[in-house]
């Protein structure tokens, strides 16, 4: 349990940091993201979702 609060910690740091240093283009950014239709976000989501997996499991192996 104290390895998983260790990895989401790192997850919320690396999520952070954009938004940290970048705010005004992260703002540009997702007025960007808006025009995308939701069935590509939704195959982007998926993608990243399946890699995200696959590397917990080789990490794991």
């Amino acid at each position: 349990m104290k390895y998983f609060f260790c990895v989401l910690g790192m997850v919320f740091v690396i999520e952070g940091l954009p938004y940290f240093t970048f705010p005004d283009k992260i703002k540009t950014y997702l007025l960007r993201l808006t025009e995308i239709p939701a069935a590509t976000l939704r195959i982007l989501g998926a993608v990243a979702v399946t890699l995200g997996l696959l590397l917990v499991y080789l990490g794991t192996k």
